[in-house]
């Protein structure tokens, strides 16, 4: 499955300066990692995946327009789909690769 080249552009602008920042091909797309953990990923054409944790992860379902990921017929507990819709500016965009840098800054480093 190929991604949105432009999207994981915008991801690395939003992300430049951002230490320890590595870039992996998986989840069918591409995925960028802080210290070793998912952070974000940008996936096809659906949109970017967000890694929160469950509790944040529960608490933004109510209250934006994002969604659990599902990968196959698994329903992802810390895991967001964010759709492209939901992305449309800037702001918004950074806002949910900050969530998940947040998060990812959270764990041990790998």
């Amino acid at each position: 499955m190929s991604y949105d080249q432009a999207l994981a552009d915008e991801i690395r602008t939003v992300l430049d300066g951002e230490p320890r920042v590595t870039e992996r091909r998986m989840f069918g797309g591409l995925s960028f990692m802080i210290n070793g953990n998912l952070a974000v990923a940008v996936r096809g054409s659906a949109g970017i995946l967000v890694r929160v944790g469950a509790d944040a992860a529960e608490e933004l379902e109510r209250a934006t327009a994002a969604t659990r990921a599902v990968m196959g017929a698994r329903v992802m507990k810390v895991w967001l789909q964010v759709g492209t819709d939901a992305l449309g500016t800037e702001a918004e965009l950074s806002a949910w690769v900050r969530r998940g840098v947040d998060h990812a800054q959270s764990l041990p480093p790998k």
